[in-house]
């Protein structure tokens, strides 16, 4: 993906010597209404590996050139260069990318036995990382809709990156809140699925059981030069005023809230997605969630106009730590349909059934995936009376 560049983007480059990152303050990004693209913004006729012709926004180039400078200065645990990528054959669509060093050098998962589990100050948290790896502070106009208190959300490089820019956003870490999803963190995270004008760009969260490997809030976000399944993939309306959507194709069946528009749209849906992934929590059910661009619910294609955001919801089984010897492990990215694979064996052998195997084991057997739908049916149908 090109770099693109701002006329501001100097603002968020680490000075000569990394402290003064710290002694000057972290630089702000603040944004209003008018930087959030609810519409036109498609993936181009163009093959994927140009899309850094794509015009993108000053959010884009904040991320992108502050990114790309802490590679260069080597605040990365591996530089990565472009990844070998294919689309399986089948009817799915997964994008597997083989990303070797990530399975090698990414930190080891905390030691975690419960999804409720409270966070421990002993174990790594994102108040000990380095000042270099915070790129800026995301902050929102005090005129934007919502939460009256504002929260600051740290952009700040994930060390063992799956793909280009790939950033935490860390609302507030000397809260030291555990890795429990918050109303504030999804609001940034569609947020700034709204800032970016690439259409690849999308944000997610892994609870705890979920593959989080660590227990302090935070959100993920990439850019994917790709489209996924998930964009425009099929779905069933749930309760009458269809807020809550089955998602019906592969790789997973997963819940899908969907907004058009920044504002009381957005707001009502944090809410409502936040009561499920508490529900869940609160039941030690382990779960995935996945913002990107995408096609309104309903019987859509793959090719369906990005006319709002899509947030995905997987319940899942609990797992604890990497499991090793499998081509891939299950989290967010991999339940949308992007597979990063540990090994060059694996990712020169992977088939779409072998994929959707691993992906089918993680997921909840079915007399318990019908009660989880019921309760997040009553949920919604609930605040709908």
């Amino acid at each position: 993906m090109a770099i693109p560049h701002d006329s501001n983007e100097a603002s968020y480059l680490l000075p000569p010597n990394e402290e003064a990152w710290g002694e000057r303050g972290i630089p702000d990004f603040v944004y209003g209404l008018e930087e959030l693209l609810a519409g036109g913004v498609q993936w181009p006729r163009i093959a994927a590996g140009l899309l850094g012709t794509l015009p993108l926004s000053r959010f884009d180039s904040a991320i992108c050139s502050a990114w790309k400078q802490r590679m260069e200065l080597g605040l990365f645990r591996y530089h990565l260069g472009e990844l070998q990528t294919q689309t399986l054959p089948g009817a799915v669509g997964f994008v597997a990318q083989l990303n070797v060093e990530r399975g090698v050098q990414r930190r080891r998962p905390q030691s975690i036995k419960s999804v409720k589990q409270s966070f421990d100050p002993e174990q790594f948290n994102f108040n000990k990382i380095r000042p270099g790896e915070i790129l800026f502070r995301l902050h929102r106009e005090p005129s934007l809709p919502g939460a009256t208190q504002q929260e600051d959300i740290l952009v700040m490089i994930n060390v063992s990156p799956l793909e280009w820019g790939h950033v935490l956003l860390v609302p507030e870490p000397a809260l030291a809140l555990p890795q429990r999803l918050l109303p504030g963190a999804l609001r940034a995270g569609i947020e700034a699925v709204l800032l970016s004008r690439h259409p690849g760009f999308r944000v997610g969260f892994n609870s705890l059981g979920g593959l989080a490997s660590v227990n302090h809030l935070h959100l993920h976000g990439y850019y994917l030069a790709h489209r996924l399944p998930v964009e425009g993939a099929p779905s069933q309306p749930l309760d009458p005023g269809g807020l809550l959507h089955l998602l019906l194709a592969p790789p997973a069946p997963g819940f899908l809230f969907y907004t058009s528009s920044p504002g009381p749209d957005l707001e009502a849906l944090v809410n409502r997605v936040c009561r499920a992934t508490d529900y869940l929590t609160d039941h030690e059910i382990a779960h995935n969630l996945f913002v990107t661009r995408g096609a309104p619910p309903g019987k859509t294609s793959p090719s369906s106009a990005l006319m709002g955001v899509r947030v995905i919801l997987w319940a899942r089984k609990s797992s604890f730590g990497i499991k090793e010897g499998e081509a891939f492990n299950v989290a967010l990215c991999e339940l949308a349909g992007h597979l990063p694979v540990k090994t060059s064996q694996d990712f020169s052998s992977l088939t779409e059934a072998a994929a959707l195997a691993l992906i089918q084991d993680c997921l909840l057997p079915p007399a318990q995936a019908e009660e989880v739908q019921a309760a997040l049916v009553a949920l919604v149908v609930r605040e709908e009376q």
